[in-house]
């Protein structure tokens, strides 16, 4: 079976206990690491089992898979590692060029909604490359801002290079008073049910741990980064790991937002 993680710290605490050996993965099993659209894609594709993917691209695949329950990445205010960078207010942005982390495609779709219905402006996207190592070659590209999501957003932040920082997660809060789901984890319809509810319980087991060992995380993830253990600790302390009924419903309200057909199945 083959499970997918995202690279970024924010699935530390999920994936920690098994890094470490504390909680096994089902027999046969192994993680794929990638970039949360890598990870969308090679999941639509059949090449995992079960995954961490975008909470729109898993509805827009929603007959093709299952979702595994009480298990997401959310926040209910600052999310801090999906952002909007700018060198202008963000009403100044209209007509204007943003450049899109080719990461990710639920903070995409969230921030054309704010552009849209909150912020009233129409930019001109475009699509770049946004990860760490594609900072310094991104500066250097046209643009008046640009989303980043994950490490690299955080480290972005703490360089200060963009006047102003428009924090997604928060600026969803401000609009809805919801809280927001930007991923949920999926398994293949077609996948064996019984190996798939054995990786789920790994899963939510491994994130018990690592919950319960955040400080221990927030230290590693801080030497993985090369940012302050303070940061990575209020980080993650932001992020919210469960997908219940609140959760849900915020979900089906970005979903309808969004235009998109809202399927949920659960495993």
């Amino acid at each position: 079976m083959k499970i997918g993680r995202i690279g970024y710290i924010n699935c530390a605490p999920v994936y920690g206990a098994i890094d470490r050996g504390v909680v096994a993965l089902p027999p046969g099993g192994e993680l794929v690491t990638g970039t949360p659209a890598e990870l969308n894609d090679l999941l639509v594709a059949g090449e995992l089992d079960v995954s961490v993917i975008s909470a729109i691209e898993y509805a827009r695949h929603a007959p093709e898979l299952v979702l595994l329950p009480d298990l997401a990445i959310s926040c209910d205010g600052p999310v801090r590692s999906v952002a909007l960078f700018s060198r202008r207010t963000v009403r100044q942005l209209d007509g204007r060029t943003v450049l899109l982390s080719a990461s990710s495609r639920t903070s995409v779709a969230l921030l054309e909604l704010l552009c849209r219905d909150v912020w009233k402006i129409r930019p001109k996207f475009a699509e770049a490359r946004a990860e760490a190592q594609d900072l310094e070659a991104l500066a250097a590209l046209p643009h008046e801002a640009v989303l980043v999501i994950g490490d690299p957003a955080l480290k972005l932040a703490a360089a200060g290079t963009y006047a102003h920082r428009y924090d997604l997660g928060e600026e969803w809060k401000r609009w809805t008073g919801k809280p927001f789901v930007f991923a949920v984890w999926a398994a293949r319809r077609a996948a064996d049910p019984a190996a798939v509810q054995r990786g789920h319980e790994s899963l939510l087991a491994s994130r018990a741990w690592g919950l319960e060992h955040l400080e221990e995380i927030a230290g590693e993830t801080a030497r993985v980064t090369r940012l302050p253990v303070a940061t990575c600790r209020e980080y993650l302390s932001g992020l919210d790991y469960a997908f219940g009924e609140r959760h849900r419903a915020a979900l089906m309200d970005f979903l309808r937002r969004a235009g998109v057909p809202q399927f949920m199945q659960v495993a």
